[in-house]
């Protein structure tokens, strides 16, 4: 596994962007990221917190999106912070992910929500069905660069 990309923004509903490498803290999530700042559209305090830290997914999971809504979206539209190369599809909660010199672990899945068709003017329930990626907790703080491999 190779972290592809890194995405970032720092406010809800804006436009995300790329970043070469970013500081993780554990705690609060990506430094410059609306969650590190408690700024997210889901910073709400009905809801967990620890599962806002960071969301990863899959490289090939923008084609297969792609495919089944036959539309041209990019992996800024689809608002996850890590693209990975060869995520493995069944990780389970509690994996451990090592990134550079960071650590996360699985909390849960990142399914698609409503929000995101909203904002995207598309079924992202179905474009995003059982391929939406993994929310995680920050469990060792460090830097992180595209082009890091990643271990298990």
């Amino acid at each position: 596994m190779k972290l592809e990309k890194i995405i970032i923004g720092s406010e809800a509903k804006k436009p995300l962007h790329y970043v070469d490498s970013v500081q993780v803290v554990k705690g609060l999530g990506l430094e410059g990221d609306r969650y590190f700042y408690k700024k997210g559209t889901f910073n709400k305090l009905q809801l967990s917190q620890d599962v806002r830290e960071v969301s990863l997914i899959d490289f090939d999971t923008l084609g297969e999106c792609n495919e089944r809504l036959e539309s041209a979206l990019g992996f800024l539209d689809l608002r996850r912070n890590l693209v990975i190369t060869n995520l493995n599809t069944n990780i389970s909660k509690g994996t451990i992910l090592t990134i550079g010199k960071a650590q996360f672990k699985i909390v849960r899945t990142c399914p698609p929500c409503r929000y995101l068709s909203k904002l995207l003017d598309e079924d992202m329930m179905k474009g995003l069905k059982y391929i939406g990626g993994y929310r995680a907790k920050i469990i060792q703080s460090g830097l992180i660069s595209v082009g890091d491999d990643i271990s298990i």
